[in-house]
């Protein structure tokens, strides 16, 4: 094809099956259907999914990586188990990003952000009332998921998507140590009201702080070989 003639391509929006089978793989991995360390059978998925391996190899690639599969030569491919050195590193990483995401909602898209934040407030707020802690870590990625896109900038987003996902297997090893889940949900609201109308320095400590509590949270839970228990599915 001549270089003129590229005018005539026109976009493709329907995803490929291999990016739907990576999103149907990748929230299995969130929710803890596919738990740390479980080995994924090819023969097996590809029937349950009712594809070739191709697509499902292209899948599975894709997810290696995000790092959260790996493969063990002549053994498979397996999911990623988060070690509490691993949980350090991606609150660094997120610190980094929602921190320079913040700054940019700070400098003009305060109650726009405001706005956009009270849909995932309400539905950590609902799962709390049900006792659902699942829920409310759900809402708690999808708080800092809007946060991130708030900045506008497409290249944050995508640098923060695989640490959120990453961080939702996290969570699920959080339900056990808020004894109240609506004091989870009081520290985005906190967090949320600054956002809005607190000085800069401010609004920066509570994330800060909210991403470092975390962390120490994750830290008394970690088991002695390292390792970070995450609860299976339900």
């Amino acid at each position: 094809m001549a270089l003129g003639d590229l005018g005539e391509i026109r976009p493709v929006t329907r995803p490929s099956t291999a990016e739907l089978i990576a999103e149907e793989l990748r929230s299995a991995i969130v929710r803890g259907a596919l738990a740390p360390g479980a080995q994924l059978g090819e023969a097996e998925l590809a029937a349950r999914f009712e594809v070739s391996r191709g697509p499902l190899r292209e899948a599975m690639q894709r997810l290696i990586s995000e790092g959260l599969l790996y493969s063990i030569r002549n053994r498979g491919i397996f999911v990623t188990e988060l070690t509490f050195d691993d949980v350090v590193d991606i609150y660094r990483s997120r610190w980094v990003i929602e921190g320079g995401a913040l700054d940019m909602v700070l400098d003009g898209r305060r109650e726009q952000t405001w706005k956009a934040l009270g849909p995932a407030i309400e539905e950590m707020r609902a799962a709390a009332e049900r006792q659902d802690a699942a829920g409310v870590s759900d809402g708690d990625r999808r708080f800092h998921e809007i946060l991130v896109a708030s900045a506008e900038s497409p290249r944050l987003v995508r640098a923060a998507r695989t640490l959120l996902v990453e961080t939702r297997m996290c969570l699920g090893a959080l339900q056990t140590t808020y004894p109240d889940l609506h004091v989870q949900v009081d520290e985005h609201v906190v967090l949320r009201e600054a956002i809005r109308s607190a000085d800069r320095n401010e609004a920066r400590r509570l994330l800060d702080e909210h991403l470092h509590d975390t962390v120490d949270r994750l830290r008394d839970l970690s088991t002695d070989d390292g390792t970070v228990p995450v609860p299976a599915a339900k």
